[in-house]
Protein backbone atom coordinates (compact mmCIF):
# COMPACT_ATOMS: atom_id res chain seq x y z
CA UNK A 1 0.00 0.00 0.00
CA UNK A 2 0.98 3.43 -0.63
CA UNK A 3 2.16 5.30 2.11
CA UNK A 4 0.82 8.70 1.49
CA UNK A 5 1.93 11.64 3.65
CA UNK A 6 0.31 15.24 3.92
CA UNK A 7 3.00 18.00 4.48
CA UNK A 8 1.98 22.08 4.95
CA UNK A 9 2.73 24.61 1.99
CA UNK A 10 0.53 27.21 1.51
CA UNK A 11 -0.02 29.48 4.51
CA UNK A 12 -3.17 31.74 4.54
CA UNK A 13 -1.51 35.36 3.28
CA UNK A 14 -0.73 32.54 0.21
CA UNK A 15 -4.02 31.33 -0.01
CA UNK A 16 -5.72 34.39 0.36
CA UNK A 17 -3.53 36.41 -2.33
CA UNK A 18 -3.76 33.49 -4.86
CA UNK A 19 -8.03 33.44 -5.10
CA UNK A 20 -8.28 37.61 -4.78
CA UNK A 21 -5.91 38.07 -7.17
CA UNK A 22 -7.79 35.49 -9.77
CA UNK A 23 -10.85 36.98 -8.84
CA UNK A 24 -9.40 40.78 -9.52
CA UNK A 25 -7.68 39.67 -13.09
CA UNK A 26 -11.14 38.02 -14.19
CA UNK A 27 -13.02 40.75 -12.87
CA UNK A 28 -10.26 43.15 -14.97
CA UNK A 29 -10.16 40.62 -17.80
CA UNK A 30 -13.93 40.83 -18.23
CA UNK A 31 -14.42 45.02 -17.84
CA UNK A 32 -10.79 45.66 -19.88
CA UNK A 33 -12.49 43.89 -22.94
CA UNK A 34 -15.39 45.78 -23.28
CA UNK A 35 -13.59 48.83 -22.79
CA UNK A 36 -11.38 47.98 -25.59
CA UNK A 37 -13.96 46.89 -27.76
CA UNK A 38 -16.09 50.07 -27.58
CA UNK A 39 -16.29 50.50 -31.43
CA UNK A 40 -18.70 47.47 -31.13
CA UNK A 41 -20.39 47.26 -28.08
CA UNK A 42 -21.29 51.25 -28.62
CA UNK A 43 -21.36 52.14 -24.80
CA UNK A 44 -23.05 55.28 -24.26
CA UNK A 45 -20.23 58.18 -22.50
CA UNK A 46 -21.76 57.57 -18.87
CA UNK A 47 -21.40 53.76 -19.12
CA UNK A 48 -18.26 53.42 -20.44
CA UNK A 49 -17.18 56.03 -17.37
CA UNK A 50 -18.86 54.02 -15.39
CA UNK A 51 -16.86 50.67 -16.46
CA UNK A 52 -13.61 52.76 -16.44
CA UNK A 53 -14.41 53.50 -12.58
CA UNK A 54 -15.47 50.10 -12.03
CA UNK A 55 -12.52 48.83 -13.52
CA UNK A 56 -10.16 51.16 -11.81
CA UNK A 57 -11.78 49.93 -8.44
CA UNK A 58 -10.58 46.06 -8.79
CA UNK A 59 -7.18 47.92 -10.07
CA UNK A 60 -6.83 49.03 -6.63
CA UNK A 61 -7.34 45.75 -4.93
CA UNK A 62 -5.26 44.15 -7.65
CA UNK A 63 -2.35 46.16 -6.63
CA UNK A 64 -3.11 46.31 -2.79
CA UNK A 65 -3.36 42.44 -3.42
CA UNK A 66 -0.08 42.19 -5.02
CA UNK A 67 2.09 44.30 -2.83
CA UNK A 68 0.44 42.48 -0.18
CA UNK A 69 2.26 39.08 -1.46
CA UNK A 70 5.37 41.10 -2.50
CA UNK A 71 5.60 41.92 1.73
CA UNK A 72 4.44 38.62 2.76
CA UNK A 73 7.08 37.29 0.94
CA UNK A 74 9.97 38.74 3.68
CA UNK A 75 7.31 37.01 6.41
CA UNK A 76 5.37 34.20 5.32
CA UNK A 77 6.27 30.52 5.81
CA UNK A 78 9.40 29.02 4.57
CA UNK A 79 7.46 28.34 1.18
CA UNK A 80 6.34 31.86 0.87
CA UNK A 81 9.31 33.54 1.08
CA UNK A 82 11.36 35.14 -2.23
CA UNK A 83 14.12 32.66 -1.99
CA UNK A 84 11.51 29.72 -2.33
CA UNK A 85 9.35 31.42 -5.50
CA UNK A 86 12.09 32.46 -7.08
CA UNK A 87 14.61 30.81 -9.32
CA UNK A 88 18.04 30.61 -8.48
CA UNK A 89 20.65 29.34 -5.91
CA UNK A 90 23.07 26.27 -5.72
CA UNK A 91 21.83 23.44 -7.92
CA UNK A 92 19.34 25.30 -9.19
CA UNK A 93 20.04 24.13 -12.98
CA UNK A 94 20.20 20.92 -12.41
CA UNK A 95 17.55 20.08 -10.05
CA UNK A 96 15.55 21.85 -13.33
CA UNK A 97 17.54 19.52 -15.87
CA UNK A 98 16.32 16.28 -13.02
CA UNK A 99 13.18 17.90 -12.63
CA UNK A 100 12.24 18.55 -16.51
CA UNK A 101 13.83 14.72 -17.54
CA UNK A 102 11.24 13.13 -14.34
CA UNK A 103 8.12 14.92 -15.83
CA UNK A 104 8.93 13.60 -19.07
CA UNK A 105 9.29 10.02 -17.98
CA UNK A 106 5.86 10.64 -16.26
CA UNK A 107 6.79 10.57 -12.77
CA UNK A 108 8.01 14.19 -12.14
CA UNK A 109 9.74 14.70 -8.94
CA UNK A 110 7.80 15.87 -6.17
CA UNK A 111 8.19 19.31 -4.22
CA UNK A 112 6.31 20.56 -1.49
CA UNK A 113 6.76 24.39 -2.43
CA UNK A 114 7.28 25.21 -5.82
CA UNK A 115 9.35 23.04 -8.26
CA UNK A 116 11.93 24.50 -10.60
CA UNK A 117 10.54 25.16 -13.55
CA UNK A 118 7.33 26.22 -11.75
CA UNK A 119 9.49 29.39 -10.10
CA UNK A 120 10.54 30.46 -13.54
CA UNK A 121 6.94 30.72 -14.21
CA UNK A 122 6.21 32.41 -10.56
CA UNK A 123 8.57 34.88 -11.28
CA UNK A 124 7.33 35.94 -14.82
CA UNK A 125 4.00 35.98 -13.75
CA UNK A 126 4.96 38.74 -11.12
CA UNK A 127 6.87 40.82 -13.59
CA UNK A 128 4.05 40.56 -15.89
CA UNK A 129 1.55 41.28 -12.65
CA UNK A 130 3.63 44.35 -11.56
CA UNK A 131 4.15 46.00 -14.81
CA UNK A 132 0.07 45.64 -15.33
CA UNK A 133 -0.51 47.07 -11.79
CA UNK A 134 2.31 50.37 -12.51
CA UNK A 135 0.95 51.40 -16.02
CA UNK A 136 -3.02 50.39 -14.74
CA UNK A 137 -2.19 52.97 -11.96
CA UNK A 138 -1.37 55.58 -14.15
CA UNK A 139 -3.73 55.32 -17.04
CA UNK A 140 -5.97 55.58 -13.76
CA UNK A 141 -5.10 59.18 -13.43
CA UNK A 142 -5.04 60.02 -17.34
CA UNK A 143 -8.57 58.12 -17.51
CA UNK A 144 -10.70 59.12 -15.03
CA UNK A 145 -8.39 61.47 -13.16
CA UNK A 146 -8.12 58.90 -9.89
CA UNK A 147 -5.89 58.97 -7.47
CA UNK A 148 -2.49 57.96 -7.10
CA UNK A 149 -1.73 60.54 -10.36
CA UNK A 150 -5.44 62.13 -11.03
CA UNK A 151 -4.88 65.41 -9.42
CA UNK A 152 -1.31 65.73 -11.76
CA UNK A 153 -2.73 64.83 -14.91
CA UNK A 154 -5.93 67.37 -13.77
CA UNK A 155 -3.98 70.04 -13.25
CA UNK A 156 -2.04 69.64 -16.26
CA UNK A 157 -5.01 69.35 -18.79
CA UNK A 158 -7.40 72.35 -16.82
CA UNK A 159 -8.02 75.11 -18.83
CA UNK A 160 -7.40 78.69 -17.76
CA UNK A 161 -10.27 79.68 -14.99
CA UNK A 162 -11.15 75.59 -14.30
CA UNK A 163 -10.15 74.49 -10.69
CA UNK A 164 -8.29 70.62 -11.39
CA UNK A 165 -10.70 69.21 -8.82
CA UNK A 166 -13.58 70.10 -11.13
CA UNK A 167 -12.04 68.51 -14.24
CA UNK A 168 -14.04 65.24 -15.10
CA UNK A 169 -13.33 62.73 -17.80
CA UNK A 170 -14.90 63.10 -21.55
CA UNK A 171 -15.47 66.63 -20.77
CA UNK A 172 -13.17 68.42 -23.24
CA UNK A 173 -15.05 72.09 -22.48
CA UNK A 174 -13.11 71.62 -19.42
CA UNK A 175 -9.62 71.18 -20.65
CA UNK A 176 -6.95 73.60 -22.41
CA UNK A 177 -6.64 71.21 -25.69
CA UNK A 178 -3.04 71.50 -26.52
CA UNK A 179 -2.49 70.53 -22.71
CA UNK A 180 -4.84 67.62 -23.28
CA UNK A 181 -2.81 66.40 -26.52
CA UNK A 182 0.12 66.60 -24.86
CA UNK A 183 -0.97 64.34 -22.11
CA UNK A 184 -2.65 61.85 -24.30
CA UNK A 185 1.09 61.79 -25.90
CA UNK A 186 2.50 61.14 -22.77
CA UNK A 187 -0.36 58.52 -21.85
CA UNK A 188 0.45 56.56 -25.38
CA UNK A 189 3.51 54.40 -24.27
CA UNK A 190 1.87 53.33 -21.10
CA UNK A 191 -1.45 51.99 -22.93
CA UNK A 192 0.42 50.52 -25.31
CA UNK A 193 2.69 48.21 -22.48
CA UNK A 194 -0.82 48.17 -20.89
CA UNK A 195 -2.74 46.30 -23.46
CA UNK A 196 0.36 44.27 -24.52
CA UNK A 197 1.53 43.25 -21.39
CA UNK A 198 -2.18 41.94 -20.90
CA UNK A 199 -2.10 39.40 -23.54
CA UNK A 200 1.85 38.31 -22.31
CA UNK A 201 -0.19 38.26 -18.91
CA UNK A 202 -3.24 36.03 -20.38
CA UNK A 203 -0.60 33.56 -22.05
CA UNK A 204 1.48 33.03 -18.96
CA UNK A 205 -1.52 32.22 -17.01
CA UNK A 206 -3.22 29.81 -19.94
CA UNK A 207 0.42 28.79 -19.39
CA UNK A 208 0.22 28.20 -15.82
CA UNK A 209 -3.06 26.36 -15.69
CA UNK A 210 -2.42 23.84 -18.38
CA UNK A 211 0.99 23.02 -16.54
CA UNK A 212 -0.45 22.54 -13.16
CA UNK A 213 -3.03 19.91 -14.92
CA UNK A 214 -0.68 18.74 -16.62
CA UNK A 215 1.33 17.90 -13.27
CA UNK A 216 -2.24 17.12 -11.39
CA UNK A 217 -2.84 14.42 -14.18
CA UNK A 218 0.70 13.42 -13.75
CA UNK A 219 0.27 12.88 -10.46
CA UNK A 220 2.71 15.61 -8.77
CA UNK A 221 1.14 16.54 -5.16
CA UNK A 222 -2.70 17.74 -4.99
CA UNK A 223 -1.48 21.31 -6.89
CA UNK A 224 -4.63 23.06 -7.24
CA UNK A 225 -6.17 21.38 -3.46
CA UNK A 226 -3.32 22.61 -2.24
CA UNK A 227 -4.45 26.01 -2.64
CA UNK A 228 -7.54 25.57 -0.74
CA UNK A 229 -6.42 23.16 2.32
CA UNK A 230 -3.08 24.42 2.39
CA UNK A 231 -1.35 21.05 2.46
CA UNK A 232 -0.39 18.31 -0.62
CA UNK A 233 -0.50 14.94 -0.09
CA UNK A 234 2.10 12.32 -2.02
CA UNK A 235 4.02 9.37 -1.13
CA UNK A 236 7.24 10.03 -2.57
CA UNK A 237 10.02 11.77 -0.44
CA UNK A 238 9.80 15.74 -1.18
CA UNK A 239 13.27 17.15 -3.04
CA UNK A 240 12.50 20.45 -1.18
CA UNK A 241 12.76 18.66 1.65
CA UNK A 242 15.60 16.30 1.28
CA UNK A 243 17.59 19.55 -0.08
CA UNK A 244 17.02 21.35 3.30
CA UNK A 245 18.19 18.01 5.45
CA UNK A 246 20.96 17.72 3.42
CA UNK A 247 21.91 21.87 3.75
CA UNK A 248 21.59 21.44 7.78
Amino acid sequence: MPDYKSYPVWDAGTRWFHWVNFICVVGLSFIGLIILNGDFFQPATQTKINLKVVHVWIGYVFALNLLWRMVWAFFGNRHARWRAILPGGRGYFAAVRSYIGSFIKGSPEFYIGHNPVGKIAILLLMLALIVQAVTGLVLAGTDVFYPPLGGYFADWIAADGVTPADILPYAPELYNEAAYQSMRAFRKPFITVHLYNFYVLSGLIFLHVFAVVMSEIKGEGDIISAMFSGRKISEQQPKDQVREKTNE
